[in-house]
């Protein structure tokens, strides 16, 4: 008996001493493998301190490599406490260098920390500062290169861009949507010290800094430079509460250039308020579109077949009633008798009520939410507004006739270029983007690569072919006539939309707006001007805002190398315009012939003889009235 319970105590104490073992064994493996990086980095740090390297962001580059965004090295102020014998020698004299409290000094070389950075007075030292610090040689006080972000251009695309805080962090715009891509990996100088922090006489390990992620935009530098020169001109000229533009390509998405005013320099963005450099008005603002929204109600009235464009009559006598409420046109007496074409060439609002009514709330607002009203598009970038509309089961006719002409209803600019895109591209609704590619820095290596993105489609390429037609016909012959540009084919709408202030529609604040695009037959760049409360002009977006869609149209035929045509619709002038005439083609004539069919224009002459062999500008281009024609003779 006493025998087995010996035994049996004895077996137990085995047992234990066993478990014991394979514990031992396990944490000796944890320790020496699992653990072994974690508790070196514990004992390198007991006597080795790292001198931060800030890593480079990535920049930021044009669909053609040009830099938009890159950085500049500055000195900053690091300091070991431990290693700084006469603390207040050093704290008067550095406070004394970087002109800063003696107080706030003594504080940082006094920290009880390895390492102690001086924030912020001594981050982005200029050179004369950083010399006086480095020939006092003092010990425990370090100049370490810094990254700094800079963007060449200033306010160029400054609110997509976006811009960074003093520790490099994106803070908005691509900066801050793509900071984990532009941040890089920091680096550092690794040396040794004693426990008392004294630097040993030890070889120093320099841990090079990895440069972010380079980014690339389907933005096009030189199309940007000329929508920035075109809002300055807006805003010295008409002096707005706020402008932009959008230029995009209509068979992707991608968005070419944008900009608004006011704006800012992201160099120096504490310089400016926090409405001025987070709002990126462009997809942020939300506003009634006014005019520029009847693309969308002709392009689903085409598609519906409810009107035919040349067979089909409206008559408008200056207003239409609907329901008791009396909508009007902007023409006081009416357009009179017209086609339906004519009344978009018209801009007629009682003739858009008519295309309203006629499809009926529920289709209206189903094509709407097939072009992506109402909902975010899904831009590439932070702050979009997703707009309001009217909800189908609160709508009367009332509301479906305004709706139909662009009134009561909300809209971002983004979401109207990328609809009017998809009207007058075949019918495809693409997302719009503005980060085309991200490049390995070191390497070049292409990481990855956006590509267009179909939502779906919404109109049928018939539909499509005569939205553009049409708004070709409005260019040419209606309300969008100083968009026209010679020898080139435009389609565009105008937009004139009471703003609502305090509750009501103002007498004398509008949004004057237009949308163009070319070429009319094969669209290759969409334009869109908006102009808030402009001043110092007669209130039509046809009058402010469509020369400024012209001036950018024309600078993209040569930037994106679009063709001229000699098929587009001949302008319909009015006394105001300057008259272009076509130019007949004379090579081959006698010379009597040649001055006869070139009557009116004047003339000059290279060469001798009596045939014309050569003629500039050439046959069937549109030239200016009284203009000159070159002739070659033989």
């Amino acid at each position: 008996m006493f025998f087995n319970k010996q035994h049996t105590r004895i077996r137990y104490i085995f047992l234990f001493v066993i478990i014991i073992l394979i514990l031992v064994i396990i944490k000796v493996f944890y320790t020496e493998v699992i653990s072994y990086n974690k508790l070196k980095d514990l004992s390198d740090n007991l006597y080795s301190r790292r001198l931060p390297i800030m890593a480079d962001r990535g920049k930021i580059v044009d669909r053609n490599g040009k830099v938009l965004a890159t950085n500049i090295t500055t000195t900053s102020l690091v300091l070991i406490p431990r290693q700084i014998t006469d603390k207040e020698k050093v704290a008067k004299r550095l406070s004394k260098i970087l002109g800063s409290s003696y107080e706030d000094m003594i504080k940082h070389v006094n920290k009880n920390t390895s390492i102690e950075r001086v924030h912020p007075e001594g981050r982005g030292l200029s050179y004369e500062i950083a010399n006086k610090i480095e020939e006092e040689n003092f010990d425990g006080v370090y100049l370490v290169k810094e990254s700094k972000r800079y963007y060449p251009y200033k306010n160029l695309l400054s609110h997509t861009l976006g811009y960074v805080g003093i520790d490099n962090q994106g803070l908005s715009g691509l900066e801050l949507m793509y900071d984990e891509y532009l941040k890089g990996e920091d680096g550092s100088i690794k040396y040794f010290s004693d426990g008392k922090g004294n630097r040993l006489k030890m070889a120093e390990v320099y841990e090079s800094a990895t440069e972010g992620i380079t980014i690339g935009l389907t933005i096009d530098l030189e199309l940007q430079k000329v929508v920035e020169n075109e809002l300055d001109n807006i805003v010295s000229k008409y002096e707005p509460d706020n402008a932009l533009i959008i230029v995009q390509d209509p068979n992707n998405g991608e968005i070419l250039a944008m900009g608004s005013r006011p704006d800012f320099d992201p160099n120096n963005y504490k310089n400016y308020d926090e409405k001025t450099i987070n709002r990126n008005l462009p997809i942020w603002m939300t506003y009634e579109p006014g005019s520029t929204f009847k693309i969308i109600t002709l392009a689903s009235s085409l598609e519906e077949k409810t009107i035919d464009l040349f067979k089909d009559t409206f008559s408008d006598s200056g207003s239409v009633n609907v329901e008791g409420a009396t909508l009007h046109c902007w023409k006081h007496g009416g357009h009179g008798m017209q086609t339906y074409l004519q009344v978009v060439e018209n801009s007629c609002n009682p003739g858009f009520v008519s295309m309203g009514l006629k499809l009926g709330t529920e289709r209206l607002m189903n094509y709407l939410d097939k072009f992506g009203f109402g909902e975010k598009t899904g831009i590439d970038l932070n702050g979009e507004g997703s707009g309001i509309l009217f909800k189908p089961s609160n709508m009367g006719p009332v509301e479906t006739a305004t709706t139909a002409f662009g009134q009561g209803i909300s809209v971002t600019p983004i979401q109207q270029i990328t609809a009017v895109s998809a009207a007058v591209n075949g019918g495809y609704l693409y997302t719009p983007y503005v980060v085309k590619s991200m490049m390995d820095s070191g390497s070049k290596t292409l990481l990855d690569y956006n590509e267009k993105t179909l939502k779906r489609k919404v109109i049928s390429d018939e539909s499509s072919s005569l939205v553009r037609f049409t708004l070709e016909s409005v260019v040419a012959n209606g309300t969008g006539r100083n968009a026209y540009i010679e020898n080139y084919r435009v389609g565009g709408k105008t937009g004139t939309a009471q703003k609502v202030v305090d509750g009501r529609y103002s007498a004398s604040s509008y949004i004057l707006s237009f949308i163009g695009f070319m070429p009319a037959d094969n669209p290759k760049v969409v334009v869109y001007v908006a102009i808030d409360n402009a001043h110092n002009v007669t209130q039509y977006g046809g009058t402010a805002s469509a020369p400024v869609a012209k001036n950018v149209l024309t600078a993209a035929t040569d930037i994106l190398n679009i063709k001229p045509s000699k098929e587009g619709m001949p302008k319909e002038y009015n006394y105001l315009d300057k008259r272009y005439v076509y130019v007949p083609d004379v090579t081959g004539f006698l010379l009597e012939e040649a001055k006869k069919s070139l009557k009116g224009f004047k003339l000059e002459f290279s060469g001798s003889g009596d045939k014309v062999v050569y003629q500039s500008p050439e046959a069937g281009t549109y030239v200016e009235e009284g203009s000159t024609i070159m002739l070659m003779l033989k």
